[in-house]
Formats: C-alpha cells, structure tokens, sequence
C-alpha cells in the first residue's frame, strides 16, 4: 500500500492586509513566489495590452513605488482558499481622489504566483 502525503501551506491574508495598509512594500513583496508575476488592466493599460510586471526584482520596485506615494490603502474584502486569492483595495490621495483595486491570485505554497488586477480612479 502506498500513502501519499500532501501538505497544504495557507496564504497569510492578515499579513497582506496588515502590508497594504501599513504601506510596507517589503512585506507585501514577501508575498510573492520568486517567480510571480502580475498583470494590471486600467486606464492607461486596457485589456489588449496590460502592464505586466515579472519576477522578484520587478515587483519589488512596483510595490515600492506604490506604496512610497502619499495616500492611504484600506483593505476591504479579502479571502484566500485552496490555491485562489482575491481581495479589493480603497486608496484615497490626499486631494481626495479615490483608487480602486479588485485582484485575484494565483497561489503555490502559500504564496502569489499570479496576480491579475483591475484599477481604477478619479480623472
């Protein structure tokens, strides 16, 4: 008889709301399996030829962008099972214009392999 064993690692999803909203690029960076990658759809970027960031590196230097600019990010729907993540992020600039992020992921072994997001905000 042979048994097969399966581990199961979960996705820490407190550990990305607590990253998003503290603005803390390293620790949503650590997130991401080393080889991630992320597909963003908006205004500037529509469906046919999404932004797409690949890679540690890559990711690292978006998130530090994103989360060096002045504005707040509030998590509000966030739920990991098996190997899908999706969440939805409120961000709001100082001057009062609004952002809009809904992502799904991808995960392996607890961590963001996939990443497809839609944005939007104030014009």
């Amino acid at each position: 008889m042979t048994t097969t064993t399966h581990t199961h690692t979960t996705f820490d999803v407190g550990a990305l709301r607590s990253g998003i909203e503290q603005r803390d690029a390293g620790a949503v960076t650590a997130l991401y399996a080393p080889d991630a990658s992320i597909e963003i759809t908006d205004a500037d970027h529509g469906p046919s030829r999404p932004l797409r960031i690949a890679g540690a590196e890559a990711i690292a230097a978006h998130f530090a962008d994103v989360y060096g600019r002045d504005m707040e990010h509030r998590v509000e729907l966030a739920g990991a099972t098996g190997d899908t993540l999706g969440y939805t992020v409120r961000c709001a600039y100082p001057d009062g214009t609004l952002v809009r992020c809904v992502a799904m992921a991808e995960l392996r072994d607890g961590r963001i392999v996939r990443e497809v997001v839609a944005q939007a905000w104030d014009r």
